[in-house]
């Protein structure tokens, strides 16, 4: 028999990015633990959106696409009163729209710096406040932030994703003491490398270059699969974090504990 503190029947969830990668792992994981669950994406990745949509009604749960730009604040604020107009109701936030940005700190231009911050940090927390305001209504909520691993430690060559997911992690806990008198959580989730569309857009590493970044960083001794955050987010939604807030849990394959 399923464990009732996992339970997440009856609970409308909005998974921000999540037509692919991550957050399309996190949304089918969400819909699996008993979540209807809004999908929502850039203008430009509502097909991919929709395909996330099906798998979500593939396992009976309701859903729905919605267009969100998170830079956006309007698309933001749109994307929300959606989701409540056609589910009465929002009760789980996972911010997970993110961008990063590979190039040495000498060579990053505002435009870099202002996509990456304004993203990574400026839209989740306009997500956060948006959806802040239904849960303080209903008497509670639970956010999740998705950040990194990199909120803790340093790579080269990403300065503004560092400072970014940095920033996310701290903004996490004053979210959380602001919020925990209204019965929301705020929590996030560090990530480590795991092997998505947009990391292997990115990625210039040969083969041979990675397994030594590999053995020397990653005790796991591989690249994260999606689904295996899934685990996480369903237990910061659940019942059975309900005196967890402020808190960043690192999903990382050991990166941090070297």
């Amino acid at each position: 028999m399923p464990y009732a503190g996992l339970d997440l029947e009856g609970k409308v969830a909005l998974v921000t990015g999540s037509a692919r990668g991550i957050g399309r792992a996190l949304a089918v994981g969400l819909a699996q633990a008993g979540a209807t669950v809004a999908v929502s994406d850039m203008p430009s990745r509502l097909d991919l959106a929709r395909e996330t949509q099906a798998q979500i009604e593939a396992v009976g749960r309701s859903s729905a696409t919605y267009s969100l730009d998170v830079l956006d604040l309007k698309s933001i604020g749109d994307s929300i009163d959606g989701v409540v107009s056609d589910f009465g109701r929002l009760d789980i936030l996972v911010s997970n729209a993110g961008v990063r940005v590979r190039r040495p700190a000498l060579e990053v231009t505002e435009d870099d710096w202002d996509e990456v911050i304004d993203t990574n940090l400026k839209g989740v927390f306009f997500c956060a406040q948006a959806a802040a305001k239904i849960m303080i209504g209903q008497g509670g909520g639970r956010i999740i932030n998705i950040s990194s691993q990199l909120a803790l430690v340093a790579r080269e060559n990403r300065v503004a994703y560092c400072a970014s997911k940095a920033g996310v992690a701290n903004m996490t806990r004053a979210l959380a003491l602001e919020w925990a008198r209204y019965g929301i959580t705020v929590n996030a989730i560090g990530p480590g490398p795991t092997e998505t569309p947009g990391l292997l857009d990115a990625d210039t590493q040969t083969e041979d270059e990675l397994q030594r970044d590999l053995a020397a960083h990653m005790p796991l001794g591989r690249r994260m699969q999606p689904e295996e955050l899934v685990g996480a987010a369903v237990y910061l939604a659940s019942p059975s974090a309900s005196a967890t807030t402020g808190h960043l849990l690192v999903v990382d394959g050991g990166w941090t504990a070297i």
